[in-house]
């Protein structure tokens, strides 16, 4: 229970704190190239994180951030709870925005930083919504920007890995940039399966080679979701191995 209390006092604390430093961060110099802005104001939510993962007292292990490439990737990872995020902002050393369900974007401050990371939000309930959420993502990544996709569409707790729903990939097909694989073991042991409370965790996250078999025409979206399931059901049979 303290452990939570300390999460939502921080959480809660710092995004108030953080209502000027966000301010600076929509008046940039224009003049700064896109890797630049990104890398500024990716520092804030970085040094956000890295405290909240602190704060669950959990053990954190990385393997394979030399695969992750220079310029704007789609970095596709399977999603157990709620502290992938914060895990992947804390630890992985690319600055990227989010595909985020819609009801996010109603939250005060949080919401104004996701936009300010680009972020995109996503109805699921609305099919031409979704259509166009996928494109304004696809627009981002030419632009220069990374975005982190987790293609189950909701949380597995720690269950089986769910099927990848394979229209996230079109913004990686789309953008004709690489596809990073990012295999999350461990998350949902922090608060999923504690009855909603948190508790120290052994937390495993394992990057893997970039992808790039969509930038050839003759395969499918749906060809290369799989293939990226694949590959990070195999880095997860790996991390359980070697536990």
């Amino acid at each position: 229970m303290l452990r939570l209390i300390a999460f939502f006092s921080y959480f809660v604390g710092f995004l108030i704190c953080s209502i000027p430093t966000l301010l600076k961060m929509k008046k940039l110099d224009p003049a700064l190239t896109i890797a630049e802005r990104d890398a500024i104001i990716h520092t804030i939510p970085q040094k956000w994180s890295q405290t909240i993962m602190k704060i669950t007292g959990s053990k954190v292990f990385i393997e394979g951030q030399e695969n992750i490439p220079e310029g704007p990737v789609v970095i596709v990872c399977n999603h157990e709870g709620d502290f992938d995020i914060p895990l992947l902002l804390a630890f992985v050393n690319k600055p990227f925005g989010f595909i985020s369900k819609i009801e996010v974007s109603k939250v005060p401050i949080l919401s104004s930083w996701m936009k300010v990371m680009n972020c995109v939000f996503l109805d699921r309930s609305d099919r031409r919504q979704a259509i166009k959420t996928i494109k304004e993502a696809s627009q981002l990544v030419k632009e220069g920007h990374s975005i982190v996709l987790f293609p189950e569409g909701t949380r597995s707790k720690g269950g089986a890995v769910g099927e990848f729903k394979s229209g996230g990939f079109r913004i990686a097909a789309d953008a004709q940039v690489p596809i990073v694989p990012i295999a999350i073991n461990g998350t949902a042991d922090v608060f999923e399966k504690n009855n909603r409370l948190i508790r120290p965790a052994k937390i495993t996250l394992k990057i893997g080679r970039p992808i790039v078999s969509h930038l050839d025409s003759n395969h499918s979206v749906k060809e290369v979701a799989e293939e990226t399931r694949q590959i990070i059901l195999t880095h997860l049979s790996d991390q359980t191995i070697a536990s």
